[in-house]
């Protein structure tokens, strides 16, 4: 499982982090990633 919490992120990397991962809260985005992704 991996959680990522960002501030003052810039909405291009918000998009970004939300094609691969679920956002709960604002700014607060967690999942798990496959392999490939993760590479």
């Amino acid at each position: 499982m991996l959680v990522i919490v960002v501030e003052a992120a810039p909405p291009r990397l918000r998009g970004r982090l939300a094609v691969w991962l679920l956002e709960v809260h604002a700014g607060v985005y967690v999942g798990d990633l496959s392999v490939k992704v993760r590479e």
